[in-house]
């Protein structure tokens, strides 16, 4: 039964923020439709009463007749080819299908007379040269083709909304852990290349020793240093962020200031698994920034928003908990 609250189209809704994301407009009386082509999604990862459009974002005609109607309020974008290694390898591939969907779907929400679309961009469009936190309007010196792949989005949005008056919220994350604290949908990628879930998987003996790419770093233990943000929290980003669409559109960094290492991470893991993670050290891996940790100041002064469960302790405990009642991830 259809709620009574505004409706969203959500595109890659069934992959792991996106779910969080859906999982936290549903809670919030929202209306949701999900886009999803399933190539690293989920159906198991979705309410079941969540209807989903199984296609590609670049599949205006499928996506056009859906929005037709003109009841979404707005679109939030999710879908796209996010691992870092993989577009130092495939980095006209990954520009390539990043920037065209993107551009697909914003043809869709102007045509549609949607005026909001929020955009899941990323740290990678900072270097992560300096240990400082990152702002808002530091430099954009994408790490990887990834990143430039999400900065050429951000830039395509800005002349949407200067031409057609599409407002926008790009917001950028600064490395999404953790699983729903309740229980119900976590991280489930396979290949798992994330640090976090890969590290419990080894500890738990599901997986050969962890890789531990790169110990030569300008950090304090020669290990990269993140801005670990729970994904629930990230979810209610999203939403905080649809509110400030009413009046302009905005790009906002969603972290906690604070950095951990590798090595750190490692250590709670292991205390929280109560064994060491075993661990292989090995070369640094390319497009790997030493640091990026976030200023998220603006968001919470723009928007009141503040991370409730993302104390790396809590982090883990959510992530350890989901993938040790879910040994084999979803269902199929």
């Amino acid at each position: 039964m259809p709620t009574a609250g505004p409706r969203y189209l959500v595109t890659g809704g069934a992959g792991y923020v996106g779910s969080h994301t859906v999982l936290a407009l549903r809670e919030a009386g929202a209306d949701v439709t999900v886009v999803d082509n399933l190539s690293t999604g989920h159906r198991a990862a979705l309410p079941p009463d969540v209807p989903l459009v199984v296609a590609d974002v670049e599949d205006t005609a499928t996506l056009s007749q859906l929005v037709a109607d003109g009841g979404f309020s707005a679109i939030l974008h999710f879908a796209a080819l996010s691992l870092v290694g993989e577009s130092m390898r495939q980095p006209t591939h990954y520009l390539r299908r990043n920037l065209l969907a993107t551009l697909a779907l914003i043809d869709v929400a102007i045509a549609a007379g949607i005026r909001k679309f929020v955009l899941s961009s990323t740290a990678n469009i900072f270097s992560g040269e300096s240990s400082a936190l990152i702002e808002e309007y530091a430099p954009v010196d994408p790490g990887s083709p990834y990143g430039e792949s999400k900065a050429m989005a951000e830039r395509a949005l800005h002349w949407a909304d200067r031409i057609h008056g599409l407002r926008s919220a790009c917001l950028r994350y600064f490395n999404a852990a953790g699983a729903d604290p309740a229980g119900r949908i976590g991280e489930d990628h396979r290949p798992e290349t994330h640090l976090i879930p890969a590290a419990i998987d080894a500890v738990l003996g599901r997986r050969p020793p962890l890789c531990l790419f790169g110990t030569d770093y300008p950090t304090s233990d020669g290990t990269c240093i993140r801005d670990y943000v729970h994904v629930s929290d990230i979810a209610r980003a999203h939403l905080a962020a649809l509110d400030l669409l009413d009046h302009r559109s905005v790009a906002l960094n969603i972290g906690t200031g604070r950095g951990a290492s590798v090595r750190e991470v490692l250590a709670a893991i292991g205390e929280v698994a109560g064994h060491t993670v075993p661990v292989i050290e090995a070369a640094r891996r390319p497009g790997d920034p030493a640091s990026l940790v976030a200023d998220g100041r603006r968001l919470v002064q723009l928007t009141g928003w503040t991370p409730s469960h993302s104390q790396l302790t809590s982090v883990i405990e959510t992530a350890f908990a989901w993938r040790k009642a879910n040994p084999h991830g979803y269902p199929g």
